[in-house]
């Protein structure tokens, strides 16, 4: 069996771009350089390692993160290559959440994207240390200096280029190493570059550029800049310690270059891995609560021999070995067929088998240690998020959180007798993605899965085609509203049931306040204890809070309202629970309707990428679908205009951009927030909810 290797010697990283910047076949270049592999994949042909759903092979974008291991220059490297569309935003935030470093990939041509400056936010919220990787530099239009500046300009201020490029386009074939000053030139078919004298043309530029590098670097060692300013140039050595810990600090970005899909600058990007990038005991331990002592902080160093510690950051139904629980192990050791808990859940459990992800592959492993990126086969209870760790030692870490779904559709069983097998397709899906999210509608039958954009639901669905064998009704994608009030009102809620016996009795007064966006709903609880049973206030909050998650004017959940409960009256022999519970949801309704009701819609953050002869069409289709454009940035040939623009009005978008544009026109979405919708658009998707049965008619 492989010796583990030295955790000094462990670089746990994500690749992150905006989608088609080449993150793929980037990483399918270090996997052949690094012999895990002897035959490039190609994306086009869908023969990657890492892209193995045969979703992500169709459409040639990467939907699912994917794991694997290995070594470069006595180094083991655990590689997390991620998705690049908005919609999958998730998979990105629970894999930042669980590396020490990061490769953030430019395309040469488009620059800085949408997207990339997401995947930036979240590492910058994380103190990710980051390098940056300009692709595709032998691309039309591929511009290293133009989107250098967009780096520090959207990016960071920090970013210091550690090559420059040798050729433009076409001619582009090799990269200047700063620091060495010697070039590396890549022959036409050759894997391995052949060391050169830096061209004549650019001794200048790169003399000019090594000085800047320099500076930057001893600006962040004392004692370099000592040397510096005494007009010594420091060693080798001493230069690039610096390099890596200002690196890791975050105080500098350093920038490489190539075009991964001819494999030039990915020997350079794996030394810069190993040389710039974190190990994991260069980060600090990780620090979680005591389970059940919500003040008590404690923390695991990244040490085999401290209590264990792992974060469950993907969980995955295999097809032949059942429920997989991949994890970063943080701290500790645990042998196969020992037990860990589930703090959680709490649950303890025993781990079956230890795998070594490969993409789909697996190879079996007797033991997990700090430092390992693995998955587990037994740990039914984990979901995305959870910590798991050794019994006698309990410790939670912090959980995900993930952004809510806009955009939904019903699915229904073909047959009657499908039903259960639509419920255990669903809930496979949402265990495996905490962004899809279901809920099962009893008066239509109906499963309502809602996630993060179309292409996202339409990839589950044909999920549920071809690896659950089902093929369900499904309505057209639909969005998913929130509902509101706008003014403050009293109300008073009564359930009576009185003629002779034992009968009904309760009154529930309420009050009713709207609240800033993303406050979601408050209950209070201001009732006298002498005047009103305390026994009564969760039946009552139970009915308020059912009905709110109802919707009450168009059937959608209420959202940013706080409810107070009053008081009320009650029937010494007459009241139960029950009693309370219907009337506070009759109260909460009267109330709703009385306080302005109002419809929520998700707006999205819209970028469109366009050549200025199309601008002026572009941005005035915006403004007609309620759009709002905030700015127009020229980015080489291209203009890209950014702005907000509700979901509702996005259907079809990609067909209206490309025949606005001739096709030439691309774009992302994102969500950004809830905003108020015009008090027609309430009016119009309450009688389409009553036409299709969803509310009834009032």
């Amino acid at each position: 069996m492989k010796k583990d290797t030295a955790i000094e010697k462990v670089r746990i990283i994500g690749i992150f771009a905006h989608v088609d910047a080449g993150k793929t076949t980037t990483s399918e270049a270090i996997l052949y350089y690094t012999g895990r592999i002897h035959r490039v994949g190609s994306v086009d042909e869908g023969s990657t390692q890492l892209d193995w759903m045969e979703q992500e092979r169709e459409r040639g974008i990467t939907i699912t993160s994917a794991a694997t291991a290995c070594h470069w220059q006595g180094h083991r490297i655990n590689l997390i290559d991620t998705p690049g569309h908005i919609d999958f935003t998730a998979e990105v935030v629970r894999s930042i959440r669980v590396i020490d470093g990061a490769v953030v990939l430019l395309c040469g041509v488009g620059g800085v994207e949408p997207q990339t400056e997401t995947v930036w936010m979240h590492a910058q919220r994380e103190h990710l240390p980051r390098l940056l990787f300009i692709n595709k530099l032998d691309r039309l239009g591929a511009d290293f200096e133009r989107v250098l500046a967009e780096a520090r300009e959207h990016l960071t201020p920090h970013a210091i280029p550690l090559q420059l490029p040798i050729g433009r386009e076409g001619t582009f074939n090799g990269v200047v190493d700063l620091l060495t000053q010697q070039a590396l030139v890549w022959q036409e078919g050759a894997d391995d570059p052949t060391p050169a004298a830096v061209p004549a043309g650019m001794q200048a530029q790169v003399a000019a550029a090594r000085q800047s590098l320099l500076d930057a670097i001893c600006e962040t060692d004392d004692a370099l800049l000592e040397q510096r300013l005494e007009g010594v140039e420091p060693e080798a050595a001493g230069i690039q310690a610096a390099l890596r810990q200002a690196t890791i600090d975050g105080r500098l970005v350093p920038v490489l270059c190539g075009a991964s899909r001819n494999r030039i600058g990915v020997q350079p990007l794996l030394d810069g891995i190993v040389a710039y990038l974190p190990s994991p005991v260069d980060m600090p331990p990780v620090l979680g609560l005591v389970p059940g002592e919500a003040q008590e902080v404690i923390e695991r160093p990244d040490d085999p021999a401290a209590p264990l510690c792992a974060a469950a950051f993907k969980i995955v139904t295999d097809p032949h070995v059942g429920h997989l629980t991949w994890v970063r192990v943080f701290s500790g050791r645990l042998q196969v067929g020992e037990t860990l808990y589930n703090p959680r859940a709490d649950v303890r459990e025993r781990v079956g088998r230890i795998y070594r992800m490969h993409g789909s592959q697996r190879e079996q492993v007797d033991h997990m240690a700090a430092s390992d990126v693995v998955a587990l086969v037994g740990v039914k209870s984990a979901t995305t998020g959870d910590t798991l760790c050794d019994p006698d030692h309990p410790i939670m870490l912090e959980t995900f959180h993930f952004p809510e779904p806009v955009i939904m559709v019903a699915l229904a069983p073909a047959s009657e007798g499908e039903q259960d097998k639509l419920r255990q397709a669903v809930t496979r899906l949402c265990d495996e993605d905490p962004t899809l999210v279901s809920r099962f509608d009893p008066e239509t039958g109906e499963y309502v899965l809602a996630g993060m954009g179309e292409l996202h639901l339409e990839i589950a669905i044909d999920r549920l085609r071809s690896e659950f064998d089902f093929v369900p009704r499904v309505s057209q994608p639909q969005v998913a509203y929130r509902e509101t009030v706008r003014r403050t009102v009293e109300t008073v809620g009564s359930y009576k049931k009185q003629s002779g016996g034992r009968g009904h009795f309760a009154q529930v007064e309420l009050r009713l306040e709207p609240l800033a966006r993303g406050s979601g709903v408050q209950f209070e609880n201001q009732s006298a204890p002498a005047e009103f049973p305390q026994d009564f206030v969760r039946p009552a909050e139970m009915g308020i809070r059912e009905a709110l998650e109802k919707g009450i004017t168009a059937g959608y959940p209420l959202t940013d309202v706080r409810v107070t409960l009053l008081g009320g009256r009650f029937h010494e022999v007459d009241s139960a629970a029950m009693d309370f519970q219907i009337a506070g949801s009759m109260a909460v309704r009267q109330g709703v309707r009385q306080a302005r009701p109002a419809l929520l819609e998700p707006v999205m953050a819209i970028d469109v990428s366009v050549a200025e002869e199309y601008l002026g069409a572009v941005v005035a289709d915006i403004g007609r679908r309620r759009g709002v454009v905030q700015a127009v940035r020229v980015r080489g040939n291209l203009r890209s205009v950014s702005g907000e623009i509700p979901l509702s009005e996005t259907f079809g978008y990609a067909t209206s951009l490309r025949s606005m544009t001739q096709g030439r026109g691309n774009f992302t979405l994102e969500f950004d927030h809830y905003g108020l919708a015009p008090d027609d658009l309430l009016a119009k998707v309450v009688e389409q909810r009553q036409a299709e049965g969803k509310i009834p008619r009032r």
